[in-house]
């Protein structure tokens, strides 16, 4: 199974990205995984900001509680990130990851991760 995100990029204080990360490879129960993002800054560790279940039961960090949205397309295997108003401390690389993970919100219990897209929001 491989993870391609994209979406990220440089937006003001206050602006607005859709990250996305596509699914290829694996069977076609997908949707049976848990999908999250999570984000590293620069020297920190890496942090959960979102995920999904296998329904559209959905967690946030309390960062991005009000401000993200997440949603998952599993006919397109696709999973999105809508930011809103967003901040300079969201800048980082953002990760999306699948599994089955017993706390959606630890790193540890995915299997599978994307690349990483960048977020850069200035200030």
């Amino acid at each position: 199974v491989q993870l391609q995100a994209s979406g990220g990029g440089l937006v003001q204080t206050g602006g607005s990205l859709r990250l996305s990360c596509e699914a290829s490879g694996g069977i076609d129960t997908d949707s049976s995984y848990a999908m999250g993002w999570f984000r590293q800054a620069p020297g920190k560790e890496r942090e959960f900001v979102a995920a999904v279940g296998w329904g559209t039961n959905a967690h946030y960090s309390d960062s991005a509680k009000d401000r993200f949205t997440i949603s998952r397309d599993n006919a397109k295997k696709t999973v999105y990130l809508q930011m809103n108003r967003l901040k300079p401390e969201d800048t980082a690389v953002y990760y999306c990851a699948r599994g089955s993970p017993i706390n959606v919100k630890i790193d540890g219990g995915y299997d599978y991760w994307g690349q990483g897209t960048q977020v850069t929001v200035s200030s």
